[in-house]
């Protein structure tokens, strides 16, 4: 059962002097109820972009967003505030996204408070509390911590409070935007296993946004492939990395060391900028493979396997 679904959703931003930055480009993307999917792409595709736009932290241009089989594309905010229960949101940068003259404690237990219970009572100051103490063993953090400023800890250890926090209320969605990105190689592995048990344990859906290959074939169950806006592959994980369609995800499993080695090769030239975006397949400036029709004709998402999409007239 499809729990959140975007249908031909776009985001631009109008950056002065008539000119359009496009962000996200009629992209088409369902995850499904209890799994997680893997959103993958350079820095700059349009990732983090999409997953706001998803939970409605940003207004879409264009297209729908579905959440729960519900039209949330054009919602009020104050229509929104019920479903903010059902959906959160990991931020990149644990520093940046934890008031530092909080303490942790009331920076987890702030969701208790300003959302109600279902019946409409505030919970008590008791309940809040236990709940806090609840949510600190979840994420493998002490009780006794709770009197602390996020400053007092590492930058694994904020990242969890992050994610404590974004599971106070119950969510059935998890959006989790480049998670372990901002931090050190020796504890990424440590949060990435406790998402990815916390997945389990709770019976999340995640959305897993990140540009590290290797992190998104350890968590996700399916991945979609992004490029300059668009989404150009989507399939079960293990399938892609082991026989990618496009040749754009070719070439990002090549660059991996120790990955695939799929002869793919090198790309050539620059991303494109979004301002500007290429005619035709966004990718054509860049794919070796790339005929006139490239240039000519924007591929769409195409069935080329049971459960494989791929936008690309000469997939591999």
């Amino acid at each position: 059962m499809i729990l959140l679904e975007a249908v031909a959703l776009s985001k631009t931003y109008a950056v002065g002097r008539g000119r359009v930055l496009h962000a996200v480009d009629e992209v088409s993307l369902r995850v499904n109820r209890g799994e997680t999917v893997g959103l993958v792409g350079e820095s700059g595709c349009g990732k983090s972009t999409l997953g706001r736009c998803l939970l409605r932290l940003q207004p879409v241009t264009d297209g729908a967003v579905r959440f729960a089989g519900q039209d949330i594309t054009s919602t009020s905010m104050r229509a929104l505030r019920p479903l903010r229960t059902r959906m959160q949101m990991v931020f990149q940068d644990p520093v940046a996204s934890l008031n530092p003259r909080r303490r942790v404690g009331d920076l987890i237990a702030e969701p208790l408070r300003v959302h109600r219970l279902p019946d409409g009572r505030r919970r008590s100051t008791e309940a809040v509390a236990a709940r806090v103490s609840e949510l600190l063993d979840l994420v493998g953090l002490r009780r006794d911590q709770m009197q602390r400023y996020s400053h007092e800890f590492s930058g694994g250890q904020r990242q969890r409070i992050g994610i404590a926090r974004a599971l106070a209320l119950g969510p059935e969605l998890v959006v989790a935007d480049e998670p372990v990105s901002a931090l050190d190689v020796s504890v990424q592995a440590q949060v990435v296993n406790l998402l990815m048990d916390l997945q389990e344990r709770l019976g999340l859906t995640m959305l897993f946004i990140a540009h590290d290959l290797a992190v998104v074939r350890q968590v996700a169950t399916r991945v979609a492939v992004m490029y300059l806006g668009s989404i150009v592959e989507t399939g079960p994980t293990e399938e892609v990395f082991a026989r990618p369609a496009h040749h754009y995800t070719a070439a990002l499993l090549a660059a991996v060391p120790g990955g695939r080695d799929s002869m793919a090769p090198p790309l050539r030239g620059e991303v494109p900028s979004p301002l500007d975006p290429p005619a035709g397949c966004k990718f054509h400036t860049r794919c070796p493979r790339a005929e006139a029709r490239c240039s000519a004709e924007r591929p769409v998402l195409r069935v080329v396997a049971a459960g494989r999409e791929v936008a690309c007239h000469f997939p591999i």
